[in-house]
């Protein structure tokens, strides 16, 4: 079958690191240029279906390039995260809508020729462990213990576009757990290829228990737009400020359900102060110019993850309050006085899964109900989609966000 893979193996990933040495728009490439991290293959190995009962086949009809690909690409990810992730070659693509060509037995609930969406997660339970670890018997496979371990699967990572052995949606054949598959059923391909990043998303925005009326937003990409999103479906009435720095952003953001937008960096706080009544406090020399906003915001969604965006995200926040990182940080130099002195909270956010907010329904779940309502804003949101064979133009456009008029890139293979 044809597939794009990554190739992890020490001499790709050191080429791709050395390239962040070379100019901005080069560097981008290097993880998929000749010798880097990233390649295509005209003719890989099928994914066999394991022996054990609930496997199916599922052939993709699209699948999105999530900034952990580009991550994984560009050798942008932790290296401590490799903990997680044993296996050195991987079938990219986890955000997945496609059809189910083939079942294996003792299949129940899905059929050949559905149409499904595909949760990636594979925890305890997919890999054949008996014994649940702590987090998966307590309700968080999103958290398994055991995503290095290949049980009787053979799976060393923690799910679909992640390992060879079950293979990714940016290739013509991947293998799912029965109860990892949703139906989908007629949902239009580019709200249902937004599942699973949806899913997070949703996920990140229960993490947050009401206490009041106004939240920022940092980040117009697919995920701040899903956060907004999915903030505007759980609470009509809130005030959610997208913190954009462009127009191409602002716009999507507004189309999402944001109520204002922004202006990035310590412009965002300069104008809630203005507009909210809030007050703006500052540290002495040399420290006088990182300003904080006094009567902040209840919560912060930071989809960003990088150092100023973190910093920001807490100068914004009201005592008491709570940042979400929803975004991929990584190795980031931040000052934490404010987390002591105001009595923050720091809530990290990853995956999807049975949520209590929901009654234990999965977010994946609860997403697909919404997929189904026009109320859900999300149209828009998938901007391109290009064949297998034009990976390295998918890659670019993706990488190139805003400045290619891309949000969400797919593969429709």
């Amino acid at each position: 079958m044809r597939a794009v893979i990554a190739d992890t193996a020490l001499p790709r990933y050191a080429l791709a690191t050395a390239g962040r040495m070379l100019p901005r728009g080069v560097w981008r490439r290097a993880g998929w240029g000749p010798g880097g991290v990233v390649r295509f293959e005209p003719e890989l190995p099928v994914p066999p279906l394991p022996r054990a009962d609930g496997w199916v086949r599922i052939a993709p009809e699209r699948a999105g390039i999530c900034g952990s690909d580009l991550g994984i690409a560009m050798a942008k990810d932790s290296p401590r995260l490799s903990a997680f992730w044993t296996s050195p070659r991987q079938i990219l693509g986890h955000e997945i809508v496609g059809v189910v060509t083939e079942v294996g037995s003792g299949t129940h609930r899905i059929h050949e020729g559905d149409r499904v969406v595909v949760d990636p997660v594979i925890a305890c339970a997919q890999r054949g462990f008996e014994d649940l670890c702590r987090e998966c018997a307590d309700g968080h496979p999103f958290a398994c213990l055991r995503f290095d371990l290949p049980g009787t699967l053979g799976c060393t990572s923690p799910g679909i576009g992640f390992d060879l052995r079950v293979g990714g949606g940016w290739s013509e054949s991947l293998i799912a757990h029965e109860s990892l598959v949703y139906p989908i059923g007629a949902v239009p391909t580019e709200r249902a290829v937004l599942t699973e990043p949806a899913s997070i998303c949703l996920h990140a925005a229960l993490h947050w228990r009401r206490t009041g009326d106004r939240v920022v937003v940092i980040g117009p990409g697919t995920i701040g737009l899903l956060v907004t999103a999915a903030l505007r479906m759980l609470h009509p009435d809130l005030d959610i400020a997208v913190v954009a720095p462009g127009e191409f952003g602002a716009a999507a953001a507004m189309a999402a359900g944001a109520t204002r937008i922004v202006p990035a960096g310590d412009a965002a706080i300069e104008a809630l102060a203005a507009s909210d009544g809030g007050r703006i406090v500052r540290p002495r020399p040399p420290m006088h110019k990182q300003i904080i906003l006094e009567q902040g915001v209840d919560a912060v969604f930071d989809c960003v993850g990088i150092r100023s965006t973190i910093d920001l995200g807490m100068r914004l926040l009201r005592p008491t309050g709570m940042l979400v990182l929803v975004g991929a940080a990584g190795l980031q130099l931040v000052d934490w006085s404010l987390v002591w002195a105001r009595e923050l909270t720091i809530q990290g956010t990853i995956n999807s899964g049975p949520e209590p907010a929901l009654q234990g329904r999965t977010s994946f779940a609860q997403v697909i109900e919404w997929l189904s309502d026009p109320g859900y804003r999300v149209d828009g949101i998938v901007t391109h989609a290009f064949p297998l064979e034009q990976w390295r133009r998918a890659l670019d456009t993706a990488s190139a966000g805003p400045a290619a008029g891309a949000i969400k890139v797919t593969f429709q293979p």
